[in-house]
C-alpha cells in the first residue's frame, strides 16, 4: 500500500519481515504460541464479532461501527489491509468514537511482541494480528470488530474462541492460490471461523457458497441467518427498509454509494441485532446514514487530484479488483447513469495476480474510454500493457499513462460536451496511492 510518513511503528514492521519467509502462509500454530507467550491476550476481549467475506468485509464493519458509535458504545476495530499507512488498521474505541492507533501505542505493542517472540518464525501478519490482540484487550472497550486477513479458518484472526456472532459477507473467486480454485472451496474456508453456539450471520450469497455456508453452519452446530431468506433490505421511497422476524425498520439509505451497500447494511444490522438486541432504533438511524468507508466507490471533492480534471467532472475511487467487484462496480455506475448522465473514463492499475480481462468486462458498453497506469512502488503489478489489452478485449478504447496524475490530466485535456465521471478502480494498492497523493488519508 501506499506509504505514509515513517514512524517507529513502520521501522519494527521492516523489521518482522525476515522473521517468515513466505508474504502469507496460512496457519494458526505460530500465532497460538506468540499470544500464550503473551499471556494469552485473546481471552481477554470485549464481545467479538469475527467477519469473513470476500467482497464488502470492511463497509459492513463500516456500518457496524457507526451504529454501535451512535448507541454510545466504544469499538475496537481491526481491518486490513490499510491503503495508506498500516495505522488504519487498528482503530481503539473510545468514548464519542474511535481513534486510529497512534504510532508510540502501536511501536510500544509491536517492541513487546518482538521481544517475546525472540526472532522465532511467524509472518507478519500474525505477529501484527497479536500486538493488534493485546492492544485490544489492553484498553476497555464495549465491542470488537474483528476482520479476517484472508480466507477465515488458518487466518491469524480466527484465535478468538467464543464471538458473540460471525458474520460472512458475500464469497466469490478471490486469492485462490491460498484459497482455492473454486467458489466452493473458497467458501469452506470463509466457514472456518464458524463456531458452535455462535450466530452466524451469512449476507446472500450464490448458489455454490450458500451450501457449502450452509452445510458447515449445521455441521458445527452454528444457528445461522441467511440473507435474502431471514432478513432483507431494499429501497423504497428514497428510504432502505430492512426486514427480519423482528419486524420492519424504515432507515436513510447509506451515504456509502451503490446498491451493493443495502446488502452490507442488511448483514450488519442482522449481526447488532442478534448480537446487542437491546440497541436502540434511533443509533440505526444514525449510524447507517453515517457509515463512511475509504475507497469504496468513494468520491473524491477535495484535494489536489480534482482539481486536475475540468470544472463540474466527478472523480471516484474504489479498490474493486476481482470479476465480482467489477460488476458491482459496473453496476453502481450504470446507476449513476441512469440519474445523470455523463461520460463515464476508467483509470486502471492492477496487481499481476488478478484478472483484468474479469475485471473489466462488465464495463463493456458502459465505459468510454480507459487509461492504463502502473502502481508506484509495486513490482507485481500488471504492466499497463496487459490492461490495455484486457480493455480491448471489451471493447474499450484504452490509452496508458504514465501514472494516476498524468490520466487525469490526459483527461482534462480535451473537450468535454459534459463533465466526465473518472474512475480510479483495480487496486487497493492504488486506492491507497491515490488518497496519498491526493493528501486526503484515511482518519
Amino acid at each position: 500500500m501506499a506509504g505514509g510518513p515513517a514512524g517507529k511503528a513502520d521501522e519494527l514492521i521492516a523489521r518482522f519481515l525476515p522473521l517468515h519467509p513466505k508474504r502469507i502462509d496460512l496457519s494458526l500454530g505460530r500465532i497460538q504460541r506468540l499470544l500464550a507467550d503473551l499471556g494469552h491476550p485473546e481471552l481477554r476481549l470485549p464481545p467479538v464479532i469475527h467477519v469473513a467475506g470476500t467482497n464488502g468485509k470492511g463497509s459492513t464493519v463500516a456500518f457496524m461501527r457507526a451504529v454501535l458509535e451512535a448507541a454510545g458504545r466504544s469499538v475496537h476495530v481491526y481491518t486490513s489491509p490499510h491503503l495508506v499507512r498500516f495505522h488504519e488498521r487498528i482503530r481503539l474505541g473510545h468514548p464519542g468514537g474511535g481513534r486510529l492507533v497512534a504510532d508510540d501505542v502501536l511501536a510500544d505493542a509491536f517492541a513487546r511482541c518482538e521481544a517475546v517472540n525472540a526472532g522465532q518464525g511467524i509472518s507478519v501478519f500474525e505477529i501484527t494480528t497479536a500486538a493488534a490482540l493485546l492492544l485490544f484487550a489492553e484498553h476497555p472497550a464495549d465491542v470488537l470488530l474483528l476482520e479476517v486477513g484472508l480466507g477465515g479458518r488458518y487466518d491469524a484472526t480466527n484465535v478468538v474462541p467464543a464471538p458473540v456472532a460471525t458474520v460472512v459477507t458475500p464469497v466469490s473467486m478471490d486469492h485462490p492460490e491460498f484459497l482455492g480454485s473454486t467458489v466452493a472451496a473458497i467458501a469452506g474456508e470463509k466457514a472456518g471461523i464458524l463456531k458452535r453456539g455462535v450466530p452466524a450471520i451469512l449476507a446472500e450469497q450464490g448458489d455454490e457458497a450458500r451450501a457449502v455456508l450452509e452445510r458447515e453452519a449445521a455441521r458445527v452446530g452454528a444457528p445461522a441467518l441467511f440473507g435474502g431468506q431471514d432478513f432483507s433490505a431494499q429501497e423504497e421511497r428514497s428510504r432502505l427498509v430492512y426486514q427480519d422476524e423482528r419486524g420492519l425498520m424504515d432507515l436513510p439509505l447509506p451515504r456509502l454509494a451503490g446498491r451493493h451497500q443495502h446488502g452490507n447494511a442488511a448483514t450488519a444490522i442482522a449481526a447488532l441485532r442478534t448480537a446487542f438486541p437491546d440497541l436502540p432504533a434511533a443509533a440505526y438511524e444514525a449510524g447507517i446514514a453515517r457509515a463512511d468507508w475509504p475507497a469504496r466507490l468513494q468520491p473524491l471533492k477535495r484535494g489536489r487530484l480534482p482539481a486536475l480534471l475540468p470544472d463540474g467532472a466527478e472523480l471516484w475511487l474504489d479498490g474493486g479488483h476481482n470479476a465480482e467487484g467489477g460488476r458491482i462496480l459496473a453496476e453502481a455506475l450504470a446507476e449513476m447513469e441512469e440519474r445523470h448522465a455523463r461520460p463515464l473514463a476508467l483509470v486502471c492499475g492492477m496487481l499481476a495476480t488478478k484478472d483484468p480481462k474479469a475485471f473489466l468486462k462488465p464495463f463493456a458498453g458502459l465505459a468510454q474510454e480507459l487509461i492504463a497506469v502502473p502502481i508506484s512502488g509495486e513490482g507485481a503489478a500488471h504492466d499497463p500493457e496487459t490492461i490495455l489489452g484486457a480493455a480491448a478485449g471489451a471493447g474499450i478504447p484504452a490509452a496508458r499513462c504514465p501514472g494516476v496524475g498524468a490520466a487525469l490530466r490526459f483527461l482534462a485535456a480535451r473537450h468535454w460536451p459534459v463533465p466526465p465521471r473518472v474512475l480510479v478502480a483495480g487496486s487497493l494498492h492504488l486506492a491507497g496511492e491515490v488518497l496519498a497523493l491526493n493528501g486526503t488519508p484515511p482518519e
